[in-house]
């Protein structure tokens, strides 16, 4: 029965200990979607990827328009097929068929190139952007001494956020530390409190 009681106590010691130290630790939370649509750095690399794309899109379009004129061009030759120019226009028709399947090859290849470009251009400017604001994210939480820090933002579906009720917003301070103006800020929503629900 001494065992029992014995161990409940330290259970009990543990558990308080727990609970103590949990109520010494500050949690803080910040939407990074909101540091990021104002961010400088992010509208210049979004700007360049958008460019980027919509050139990749008109060397597309341009191959488009030349296949749909040839093979509009080749409908026509088809149209003109009679017993005496059979022979020559059924060999004009084939030249213009594998010509048709050359460009739409071009075609896909340039689809599958624009897309590793824009892929590859990503991974080459969003990295150093995310570094900074992970940089400044860090510095200010370790200034106000917390101990977490939740990302609220809805692009992250909230799988950043457990739980929580109040805490310390730091949005702001983040954006201070990347020299970004409170004016230039959207209007924030209010956070949630309690427990986070999947949308």
């Amino acid at each position: 029965m001494k065992k029992l009681i014995k161990g409940l106590f330290v259970a009990a010691g543990l558990l308080l200990t727990t609970q103590v130290v949990n109520a010494q630790q500050k949690f803080g939370h910040l939407n990074s979607d909101e540091i990021f649509a104002v961010l400088p750095e992010a509208k210049t690399v979004s700007t360049t990827i958008e460019n980027l794309a919509k050139s990749k899109q008109g060397e597309i379009d341009k191959m488009i328009a030349e296949y749909q004129t040839k093979y509009k061009a080749a409908q026509e030759k088809e149209r003109t097929i009679s017993e005496a120019n059979k022979e020559v226009v059924v060999k004009e028709l084939q030249a213009a068929q594998n010509e048709l399947q050359d460009l739409q090859k071009r075609i896909e290849d340039a689809r599958t190139k624009a897309d590793k470009d824009l892929r590859d251009k990503q991974a080459e400017l969003y990295p150093p952007l995310q570094q900074k604001v992970a940089t400044a994210i860090n510095s200010i939480s370790k200034e106000k001494g917390l101990a977490y820090v939740f990302d609220t933002a809805a692009s992250q579906g909230f799988n950043n956020l457990v739980y929580f009720d109040g805490g310390e917003d730091i949005t702001g301070a983040v954006k201070a530390k990347l020299g970004i103006s409170a004016t230039t800020a959207p209007a924030a929503s209010k956070p949630a409190t309690g427990p986070a629900k999947k949308p």
